[in-house]
């Protein structure tokens, strides 16, 4: 078992020296597996390629800017937030991806393979950038504090982090890395988008939304359950404990790299005999007709096609069994407990998030829901309260806030929040949608 007193620099280190290595060039889709690491041992830090990020707060980055390239797609907010970021951040190098947007979930470096690995190859062997030092290590893998590894090749070392919720991650570019680096690709669930996951659905706020839906579902000992998009599975753990083990849970979803770390999630707690995943398209579910008691989703309906996903629940559903669903929403502003002035308390209030072209993060989800063919439509918002910056889901919201200010505008709001977190009254409450609806 992990040290969960460990930061994830620390832990990261850890792993670093196990292996011998006192530099690296770094990859990764997140600025948070990253920032500690260059505030306590920026030395160790040869270069940093940052692909397709979610979130970019300057100040996680700004200590390596010169030794620092961003790869992300050309369209829509990532390409916005990567342009405003970089006038702060002198010196580093930045590649668009033409015709390209890369929220979240997008599977970048499998869709411009490519043009991904011009971009590295390009940075790491500019002649300005210092070389590091080649290794032959033994291919190898483990665990070491609570971040798995994998050892491939010699070469200068590159370590490869997780690539936010893309589902192939580094694959079908690590073969090609692989001839040239000594990669070491880690995991787990203390890196990339899975501590974002875990600590937002083992908060109070966030689980106190999901709780509510499964009460107005009327969940019955015995049931069976579907959560359509289950990602690390932290909500179906919480749920196999929440009913005592007494409802056979069955996961989907997508992406290969979520659901091999929840798989080892679920294992190491013991549910493997309540709760079974499957890899699957939430819009073309891999399950007969009529299968379910209660089909669920928290937060996904906004990645893909609403109504086809919708549709899809529907279909696998029983006759006189329910559908649950929850999703963000980008129609209500957020509540922040800051004393700010008006104008900046406005800015920073504005809902963030990305939302797929047919996706649905707005109150049209009730009448999707009875569009559909539901009975007994419940609608309504709840709000999820985040109060704590130390774990990753703060720290997420926080950066997406911290990325849409300019620099006097961030200063301002960081003193606000120090001083609300002092005096205890700091929170920040993000409003979703539910519905909850029974099939006829």
């Amino acid at each position: 078992m992990a040290d969960s007193s460990l930061t994830t620099a620390e832990r990261v280190v850890r792993v670093l020296d196990y292996l011998g290595l006192q530099q690296a060039h770094v990859a990764g889709g997140s600025p948070a597996d990253v920032a500690g690491l260059l505030q306590a041992h920026p030395d160790r830090v040869g270069s940093l390629t940052l692909v397709c990020p979610a979130r970019l707060p300057p100040q996680a980055v700004q200590s390596c800017s010169e030794r620092l390239l961003i790869i992300v797609g050309d369209q829509g907010p990532p390409a916005a937030m990567v342009q405003q970021a970089v006038e702060t951040l002198p010196g580093a190098s930045v590649v668009m991806l033409p015709e390209y947007m890369s929220p979240p979930w997008a599977d970048s470096v499998a869709d411009r393979t490519a043009e991904v690995e011009d971009a590295m190859m390009g940075f790491l062997t500019s002649p300005h950038r210092q070389p590091i030092e080649s290794v032959d290590l033994s291919p190898q893998e483990g665990e070491i504090a609570g971040i798995t590894y994998r050892v491939q090749a010699s070469g200068s070392p590159l370590v490869l982090l997780p690539l936010n919720l893309a589902s192939t991650q580094w694959d079908s570019l690590l073969p090609r890395l692989s001839e040239r680096y000594c990669t070491i690709t880690l995991g787990g669930p203390e890196l990339g988008f899975m501590p974002v996951l875990e600590t937002r659905g083992q908060s109070w706020g966030y689980l106190s939304v999901v709780r509510t839906l499964v009460d107005e579902a009327r969940l019955q000992p015995g049931e069976t359950v579907l959560d359509v998009g289950c990602g690390s599975g932290v909500l179906d753990r919480w749920l196999a404990q929440h009913t005592n083990k007494r409802n056979p849970i069955v996961g989907v979803d997508v992406n290969r790299y979520l659901l091999r770390e929840a798989t080892a999630l679920i294992q190491k707690e013991g549910l493997s005999d309540v709760i079974t995943l499957h890899e699957g398209n939430a819009e073309e579910l891999p399950f007969p007709n009529n299968e379910f008691d209660l089909v669920t989703s928290h937060t996904v309906m906004e990645e893909g096609n609403a109504d086809n996903m919708l549709s899809e629940m529907v279909r696998v559903t029983k006759p006189g069994g329910r559908i649950a669903v929850m999703v963000r929403t980008l129609d209500v502003p957020w509540l922040v407990n800051v004393s700010l002035r008006a104008e900046l308390k406005t800015k920073v209030e504005i809902p963030r998030g990305f939302v797929g072209e047919h996706g649905c993060a707005d109150a049209s989800l009730g009448k999707r829901f009875r569009s559909a063919g539901l009975e007994q439509v419940k609608i309504f918002p709840q709000f999820a309260t985040f109060d704590d910056l130390n774990v990753a889901i703060g720290q997420f919201q926080h950066a997406a806030i911290v990325g849409a200010l300019n620099s006097d505008e961030t200063q301002e709001w960081q003193d606000s929040v120090k001083k609300a977190v002092e005096e205890g009254t700091f929170y920040i409450a993000q409003s979703h949608h539910c519905a909850v609806g029974t099939k006829p």
